[in-house]
């Protein structure tokens, strides 16, 4: 999935990260929430 995708299943789940498998690269990555309220990404 991509990004926008796991921020969303994130949010639905109610979680502050998210595993995923990067659909472009086949990495996996890490989504994130931030204390001001952004969101974050860590690639591998």
């Amino acid at each position: 999935m991509d990004e926008e995708e796991a921020v969303l299943q994130m949010d639905m789940l109610g979680h502050n990260f998210f595993v995923f498998e990067n659909a472009e690269t086949g990495e996996t990555n890490v989504v994130y929430k931030r204390n001001d309220g952004k969101y974050g990404l860590i690639e591998t």
